[in-house]
């Protein structure tokens, strides 16, 4: 029986997640969390097979936490699940280690497909994103400029976007001012941009940040 840890800061998003799971016979123990570190915490806790996470949490990103996840319990796997479109997230997420990136508006056998590829120890792609994928090779100019980042250089990006500072990323982080300065340097190189306003604008339009 296969235990998972539903984290989401929306109580009516985790009520209809724990309703199509509880009718799986092959969950057995279930878990929620509203916040980044209760999440956290519950790792620290117990054993999770698989962690259903939003990649919009109240206190910390849900790419942090994903981070945290593949390195401090490698053998949980992780579906991740958000209002963003794939076009936004689901390659970068895929990059960090998730097992796989579903949006919030998809029909709920296609959600318990997902979880059951998870659990199964595969990746679980959608078709959007697997057709968006084979787009990407056929027209590598149309990527966004965001896809070209690194999965730290996109986390940075993505804590500049909201206003966090090089110090506060720093300390969030857990790395160096220092460190926090030159991936911002690269990530304004790379997209061709000059100022934190200029990566918050482009957030914007990108649908990074909401």
């Amino acid at each position: 029986m296969a235990s998972v840890l539903i984290a989401d800061d929306h109580a009516m998003v985790r009520t209809g997640i724990r309703h199509y799971l509880e009718q799986q016979d092959s969950i057995g123990e279930i878990a929620e969390t509203a916040t980044g570190n209760e999440t956290l915490q519950q790792l620290r806790d117990g054993q999770w097979d698989l962690v259903i996470l939003d990649i919009n949490m109240p206190d910390r990103s849900g790419i942090d936490i994903l981070r945290h996840i593949r390195s401090g319990y490698p053998d949980t796997r992780i579906l991740v699940i958000s209002g963003f479109s794939e076009k936004q997230y689901a390659i970068n997420v895929l990059r960090a280690g998730a097992s796989g990136y579903l949006a919030k508006d998809q029909a709920p056998e296609e959600f318990i497909r997902a979880v059951r590829t998870v659990l199964s120890g595969r990746r679980f792609v959608s078709a959007a994103l697997s057709e968006m994928l084979v787009s990407a090779l056929d027209e590598p100019t149309d990527r966004p400029l965001h896809a070209a980042l690194s999965q730290r250089e996109f986390q940075i990006l993505c804590k500049l976007a909201v206003g966090r500072s090089v110090s506060e990323i720093a300390q969030e982080l857990f790395i160096s001012v220092k460190t926090v300065s030159t991936y911002r340097s690269r990530v304004l190189e790379k997209m061709n941009l000059e100022t934190n306003a200029d990566l918050t604008t482009y957030a914007l339009r990108n649908g990074l940040i909401q």
